[in-house]
């Protein structure tokens, strides 16, 4: 267990993983092409696409845990991944933070964790055809402008 790793109350009365907040890698290919989690059904909001991402630890910037969780779950060669800017949603009391990245092709990547059941390069037109994890789809419009 991270010492980030737990249930936070936003100002808005929502509960979120992440003591000191979330970030996730919101990762683009030629194409374009962005890197998507299928969340497994047991976790919060379950059964939705989102970008993969997790809590923060206390020591870690968001791109620190972008990267991080982006390669415990998915394999990715964070190496090949060059940082472009970052979308932060705040809550209040909490944040979760998107980071945006690009890649100069679509990287090899799996399903390493008991959080995803898939791991993918979607089209960026056929995002809004997934099911999507609500916090990524409300911020979905605004990161789609920023590549």
């Amino acid at each position: 267990m991270k010492d980030g790793d737990g249930w936070q109350q936003c100002a808005q009365g929502h509960r979120h993983w992440g003591v000191f907040g979330a970030a996730g890698l919101l990762l683009v290919a030629p194409g374009p092409t962005i890197l998507m989690q299928h969340r497994a059904s047991w976790s919060h909001h379950g059964d939705t696409w989102g970008v993969p991402g997790g809590a923060r630890g206390s020591s870690e910037s968001a791109v620190q845990t972008a990267l991080r969780e982006a390669f415990e779950e998915t394999g990715l060669d964070v190496e090949a991944v060059r940082v472009i800017g970052e979308l932060v949603d705040d809550h209040g009391a909490w944040s979760y933070t998107t980071v945006l990245a690009s890649a100069a092709s679509e990287l090899a990547v799996h399903a390493l964790d008991r959080e995803s059941t898939d791991v993918r390069w979607v089209p960026v037109d056929g995002v809004l055809s997934l099911p999507l994890h609500p916090g990524f789809a409300g911020t979905w419009p605004e990161l789609r402008t920023r590549f």
